[in-house]
Formats: C-alpha cells, sequence, structure tokens
C-alpha cells in the first residue's frame, strides 16, 4: 500500500517528493480546526446513536479490538484556558487513564502513530507550527509523559500548553522524541494576573523514555540558550527535577560560557526570584553544602 505525496511550490522553487510505505497525522491533517472538530462532534453523535455505518470496533496491534462505546470515547480540551478547542480520545475499556487513539480527520489515529512522521524533512528540534504540530505536541506532553510515562514520582504533570505557547519538538528517526516549551518574555505569567515574563523561561521539557540517556535533554538545553543570545539573563521554570539539574550540570560544564545567563526561576522572574543555577550546583557539591 504505498502512499505519495507530491507538493509543489513553484514561487519558492521549493519542490517536495514524499516516497513512503504510510503517511501519518502530522503529514496529513490540513483544514480548518474548528471543522475538523465539527465532524468529531458529528461522529461522536452518531456513535452515541448507534447509527454509524462503519464496524463499531478498533483493531490496536498488540491490543486486539476495543469496542467502540461511549464509556470509553470522550473529548478534551486541546489547550490551556480555551475548553472549546477539543480532542476526541479513545480509552482503554481496561484502564481508563491510557488513551489508545485519537479521533481526527474521519478516523481513529493510534497514539503511537500520532507522534511518528514519514516526512524526512522532520529532523532535528522544529517550531510548533501547525495544527498536526500542535496535536503531536498535546500527545506527548498530556498523554505519553502524563499518563502513559508520568508514574515516577519525580515527574511533575504537565498541563495541556496554550494555543499560542512557543514549543519545539525534536524529532528523531521518523518519531517525536522529546519537545521543550518556553515562556516568552513579556508574556503573561497567566491567565488571573497582568503580571509579565521578564526574561525567556524554559518551562517545560520532556524526553520519551526509549530516548533518553542519548544527549537529547543537553541538546534541547543548547538549543534554548542559543535561541536568545541577545538576553543576559535565561530562566529555567522553578522547581528543576533532579534528572534536569544532571543534565543543567553537564550543560554548563561543557558550555562555561551559560554559566551565569542560566537561572531558576519562579515567574515573573524578577531578581528577587531567581536562583543562578550554577552557583547553586557548586554550593551543594561542596562539602560545606552538603546535607
Amino acid at each position: 500500500d504505498l502512499s505519495f505525496l507530491f507538493s509543489i511550490k513553484s514561487k519558492n522553487i521549493l519542490c517536495f517528493i514524499l516516497i513512503t510505505g504510510r503517511l501519518y497525522l502530522v503529514d496529513t491533517i490540513t483544514g480548518d480546526p474548528e471543522v475538523l472538530q465539527a465532524d468529531a462532534e458529528t461522529y461522536y453523535e452518531k456513535l452515541l446513536k448507534k447509527s454509524l455505518s462503519t464496524p463499531d470496533v478498533f483493531s490496536i496491534p498488540g491490543r486486539g479490538e476495543v469496542k467502540l462505546e461511549d464509556s470509553c470515547v470522550s473529548f478534551v480540551p486541546l489547550y490551556r484556558n480555551n475548553p472549546t478547542c477539543k480532542l476526541l480520545l479513545l480509552t482503554d475499556p481496561k484502564d481508563k487513564k491510557t488513551v489508545l487513539a485519537v479521533y481526527l480527520s474521519q478516523r481513529w489515529w493510534p497514539v503511537e502513530d500520532v507522534v511518528k512522521t514519514a516526512d524526512p524533512a522532520r529532523d532535528g528540534l522544529i517550531l510548533v507550527q501547525t495544527f498536526g504540530e500542535r496535536i503531536v505536541l498535546f500527545v506527548l506532553n498530556c498523554i505519553i509523559f502524563g499518563m502513559l510515562e508520568g508514574s515516577s514520582a519525580n515527574d511533575a504533570f504537565f498541563l495541556p500548553h496554550s494555543a499560542t505557547e512557543r514549543a519545539k519538538i525534536l524529532w528523531r528517526n521518523g518519531e517525536a522524541a522529546a519537545f521543550y516549551s518556553v515562556k516568552m518574555k513579556g508574556s503573561l505569567c497567566g491567565g488571573t494576573t497582568s503580571q509579565c515574563y521578564l526574561l525567556p523561561v524554559l518551562d517545560t521539557i520532556f524526553v520519551q523514555r526509549k530516548y533518553r540517556r542519548g544527549g537529547l535533554g543537553m541538546k534541547m538545553l543548547h538549543d534554548f540558550c542559543q535561541s536568545f543570545l541577545a538576553e543576559d539573563a535565561l530562566g529555567i521554570s522553578c522547581p528543576i527535577s533532579a534528572a534536569m539539574y544532571q543534565v543543567c550540570q553537564k550543560f554548563l560544564q561543557a558550555h562555561p560560557e551559560e554559566q551565569k545567563r542560566l537561572w531558576e526561576v519562579e515567574a515573573p522572574g524578577d531578581w528577587s526570584q531567581r536562583l543562578n543555577i550554577w552557583l547553586k550546583i557548586q554550593m551543594e557539591s561542596s562539602p560545606s553544602g552538603r546535607c
């Protein structure tokens, strides 16, 4: 079942030819998000009325067939502070915390396929811009981390990002392996305050478990610092996990020029809310700094 995608934009002399065994959600989703949601709502209504013309089961490799019924299908907000934009999810009937698939563009997409791509141009760190990439970010953040891999007590639960939040996905070997998001300088700290961030802050960062210990955290931290070369100070959102502190230590040892720029910060990040990360690492590693 060979698929061909051929796209030419002559004005920019961009010619893209993709020949692959299959295409994934992020490669194919186009159109108005509101229209796509309306289509999902129509499908959901038919599901409730049991008036679907297609089979009412969904086959998942390795899991067998899952019956499509209202008890395991529900809408969830795609963005923080925007309850109107939602995704339709299928959960495991035996474990409601396990999301199996996402409904979009008149079909169910297994979670594993949502974070994959057949586009060879998607490689390395790429800024999230399209609606499809926003869905990949949501699945990485709220499903793979928040539900499937968030069992460690040291991990913090990640809420959905806002629709305008700056984020980059790190693509590797045809899969979204990791991501990080940034609170931009001058952006509001939250919907209930008029305070704005006083410096760019790396807010969330996540690497899929199977891609850890491969230097991806270091790669994203370096990209964050390189993205704001004109800034004298950069923040990492407080509290920083123990694992992230290890990444920071390795990074700052390899890049001493960044030791004065990186701060652990609380919003909005004025000087009374900052703690220099390298200084804290040095204090905790010294004999007098240990408990």
